[in-house]
């Protein structure tokens, strides 16, 4: 049986115990969620994102760094760390790269890191993420920093988790056109270009800029300005501009913390922002309506892999492989089996 009350109160190795229950798919973690579920809703869940070498790590240990010691006189932050680490292929664990990489954060009892094996998900998350971060929502973390794993074009599912979202570039790695075309730019709330110091950083920066250009709504208002500007009240494009967030293109150098406080302040603005336009209700609610649709699938998925037999399962997959009925065939004589 978890303690619950343990956790709300803080006691970091109960927290740690139960995290690894929900890791492990374990009925005791499940049962404990249950219970900690009405106690969450109440962190700011921060995903940072992007390709492997753009200094994920480094910007989260900096983040956390200015959240524990803020300099302008505001309290310190409890914050945690959700880093999820490519699977190892031996063991099926997480390497725990990141938690080398943030040692310096060891030791503060207000800073808790937490590193996860993707187990072979793709998005960039593993499939337990969401379930960690609300175990660390109703333990009292304020800022839920939750990076991804790090594989680049395909790590989009984090929109899905975060309120506010990271994207990470840095100079050199000519990967700018590949981020567009997956959609990375797409779903970032703040664009960061890390590394600032590297050569290349400006030409790095109007990339972006010049994409978020194409991309964004804001371009279209532009065009509303113009071929409206006789039949449009000045009012009417203040309110539209209002409602819209442009994301800010940032310079960091995290290993000096560089550009780390005017990352928090769009952190801020941005919250302030989805509070104000109403916004937090909403991706707070599409978040919990991918989680449980998520949780839904997976159910009636164990359900239907217990309802069938071993043996039919064998042969649609002996049938497939030589090719004597197609995926769809072999699906659909296996759902009638229920």
């Amino acid at each position: 049986m978890v303690n619950v009350e343990a956790i709300l109160q803080g006691d970091r190795r109960a927290l740690a115990q139960l995290l690894t229950l929900v890791e492990n798919d374990d009925p005791r973690g499940a049962e404990a969620l249950d219970q900690l579920f009405p106690h969450t809703g109440k962190a700011h869940l921060v995903g940072i994102t992007g390709s492997p070498g753009t200094g994920k790590s480094s910007l989260a240990n900096q983040l956390a760094k200015v959240y524990r010691k803020p300099g302008d006189g505001s309290a310190p932050r409890r914050v945690a760390v959700v880093a999820v680490d490519p699977s190892s292929p031996f063991t099926g664990g997480a390497i725990l790269g990141d938690r080398v990489r943030m040692r310096d954060l060891s030791g503060d009892p207000g800073v808790f890191i937490r590193s996860m094996a993707s187990r072979g998900a793709l998005g960039g998350i593993a499939r337990a993420t969401a379930a960690v971060v609300q175990v660390l929502d109703a333990a009292g973390y304020e800022m839920i920093l939750i990076e991804t794993v790090g594989a680049g074009q395909t790590e989009v599912d984090i929109a899905k988790l975060a309120h506010t979202t990271i994207v990470v570039e840095a100079p050199g790695l000519g990967d700018d056109i590949q981020a567009i075309k997956a959609g990375i730019l797409e779903i970032a709330d703040i664009l960061v270009v890390n590394k600032a110091d590297l050569p290349g950083a400006e030409n790095t920066m109007r990339a972006l800029r010049a994409s978020l250009e194409l991309a964004h709504p804001v371009r279209h208002l532009d065009s509303l300005k113009a071929g409206h500007a006789g039949s449009m009240k000045t009012t009417d494009i203040s309110q539209a501009e209002d409602d819209l967030w442009l994301p800010p293109i940032l310079l960091t150098e995290s290993p000096r913390a560089v550009g780390i406080v005017e990352v928090t302040q769009a952190i801020a603005r941005h919250a302030d922002y989805l509070h104000r336009s109403g916004e937090w209700e909403q991706r707070e609610q599409n978040r919990l309506r991918s989680e449980l649709d998520a949780l839904i699938q997976a159910q009636l998925v164990a359900r239907w892999r217990n309802s069938v037999p071993p043996s039919a399962y064998d042969q649609a997959l002996e049938a497939l492989y030589n090719h004597q009925i197609s995926p769809q065939q072999a699906a659909g004589n296996l759902v009638k089996e229920q």
